[in-house]
């Protein structure tokens, strides 16, 4: 997909200019010539191709930073050294820490924060997918310890209520006794 994009902006690289009312003949002789700036045109083509590959890459890791504030490493890169001996990133990864941690509420922030970074690119790689996958289970395993915990907590306050009922009820039934009255007749 990168270099499919790449050569088509290769292809229009205005490197042999043609002057549309001299029959097609070229407009500058030293433009059309095969060695410009010690590059051939081929290898002005690939340049051309490392650049444009090196700016995608690099957005492509800027936007895991950007959304994964707090939780993401810095960018790392893999180079390759074109043609005009200087180094293009063709590669990159950027770190991002998955560890659960904290309470489930804290939990599912952290992996809505982990998936929507792995996703920020607009062209997510198979890794930045199963990082988002790995969130997405992060954040089901957290909804149902929530879902637990809130049963449990429910559970208890169903009970505590259920228990004053029913006390409020044995004493009703007991009579005047056995709620600390005494009746002299």
């Amino acid at each position: 997909m990168i270099s499919s994009v790449s050569r088509l902006q290769a292809a229009f690289s205005p490197e042999v200019a043609i002057d549309d009312r001299g029959g097609g003949r070229p407009v500058d002789a030293e433009k059309s010539s095969p060695v410009r700036n010690g590059l051939s045109v081929e290898e002005q083509r690939q340049v051309e191709v490392l650049r444009a590959t090196d700016r995608k890459v690099r957005a492509h890791e800027l936007a895991h930073i950007a959304a994964g504030a707090g939780l993401t490493g810095a960018a790392s890169f893999t180079y390759q050294l074109g043609p005009d001996n200087q180094r293009y990133a063709v590669a990159g990864e950027v770190s991002i820490d998955i560890s659960s941690g904290g309470d489930p509420e804290e939990a599912i922030a952290k992996a809505q924060q982990i998936r929507a970074a792995a996703l920020a690119p607009a062209d997510p790689s198979p890794q930045d997918r199963k990082v988002a996958a790995l969130a997405t289970k992060m954040e089901d395993s957290a909804r149902q310890e929530l879902a637990s915990q809130g049963s449990a907590a429910s559970q208890s306050v169903t009970d505590a209520r259920v228990g004053g009922a029913l006390a409020a009820y044995q004493a009703q039934a007991d009579g005047p006794r056995s709620a600390g009255f005494s009746v002299f007749a």
